[in-house]
């Protein structure tokens, strides 16, 4: 796939027409082009909007200031940062087929040991471990991108074939391309699948010990851890729920980054841009789970859209009955 004017047509355009050595332009029709546009800008702004209610909610009511709930801030931040700085650039990527921007541009514990879950994992450690993950995914970004580590050993082939001006494209090697997906993909999917067959074994457990309870006597602290594990229970079910919403969208694209490379790069661009958009409404849908599954966020959402939160001391109202 090579880019360079050399041998193109004259009646193709090229993203930079008074440029030698730019991208040729592909050209949707209108109807194509407007379908498109209102779906992904709906998408983008859903994405926004939902996440940031996320944040909103977790940051201001005390309540939900808890380790659980700061992994979801944090997963709610990557997907608002997403949403607003990724994705309205891709937008304009793909449909116009060309880069004007310039160059540079646990529940595993609570189930598992609910005991002890308060003691081990504190918000201290939560932090630590949102902060460590932070920071792998920019070392990887930035090794792999700006130090150019992509495309080692491809260079002249990266430059004779897709190094136009006005184009975009991700090219990596099969080596690359095979350890970025194993060690940033595969291998934490693998976990968070096997993590979560534990998670669910011992919460089948946990569910008899409750059925077995509720036939005796309760004193009041057996009922109220009762009401605690059926909320780990619950909890753990929408983590499941994420967790399968996040391999859907994204494990075909994983799939092409890596088969790519050893078929020569032919994977058509369009294919490509359909399945980093897959992945990207990934961001899309993790607001839904989280108003669908957890009742603390559909009344935290009913107190903002009701400004309720402009109000002294909103953020003491309580979410979560004890």
């Amino acid at each position: 796939m090579n880019f360079c004017r050399a041998g193109i047509l004259e009646n193709i355009q090229f993203c930079y027409e008074a440029i030698n050595g730019s991208c040729p332009k592909i050209i949707y029709s209108e109807v194509l082009r407007i379908s498109t546009y209102f779906f992904l800008w709906t998408a983008i702004i859903v994405t926004v909007c939902g996440n940031l209610l996320v944040i909103i909610s977790i940051t201001h009511f005390k309540q939900l200031h808890t380790p659980t709930n700061f992994l979801l801030l944090s997963l709610a931040i990557a997907d608002l940062l997403l949403g607003g700085f990724i994705m309205p650039p891709s937008l304009i990527r793909s449909l116009e087929s060309c880069w004007y921007f310039g160059e540079l541009f646990y529940r595993y514990y609570a189930v598992c040991h609910p005991l002890r879950y308060r003691e081990t994992i504190t918000i201290y450690i939560t932090l630590k471990m949102i902060l460590t993950g932070w920071v792998l995914a920019a070392f990887h970004g930035y090794a792999m991108i700006f130090l150019k580590l992509n495309i080692k050993g491809i260079e002249d082939f990266y430059y004779q074939n897709f190094n136009c001006v006005g184009g975009c494209f991700l090219i990596q090697t099969a080596t690359s391309s095979l350890l970025s997906s194993l060690f940033f993909f595969y291998v934490p999917a693998l976990i968070m699948i096997a993590i979560y067959i534990k998670i669910f074994i011992v919460a089948r457990i946990q569910a008899r010990t409750i059925q077995q309870a509720a036939m005796k006597n309760e004193t009041a602290n057996e009922k109220k851890k009762a009401m605690l594990m059926k909320r780990e229970r619950k909890a753990a079910r929408t983590l499941g729920i994420t967790i399968g919403v996040f391999l859907f969208c994204w494990t075909p694209f994983f799939i092409c980054l890596v088969s790519d490379p050893f078929s020569n790069y032919s994977a058509p661009p369009v294919m490509v841009d359909v399945l980093v958009w897959l992945g990207y409404l990934n961001s899309t849908f993790n607001p839904f789970i989280h108003a669908f599954f957890f009742t603390w966020f559909r009344k935290a959402l009913r107190a903002i859209l009701h400004g309720k939160v402009f109000q002294s001391r909103s953020s003491m109202i309580r979410l979560i009955e004890d």
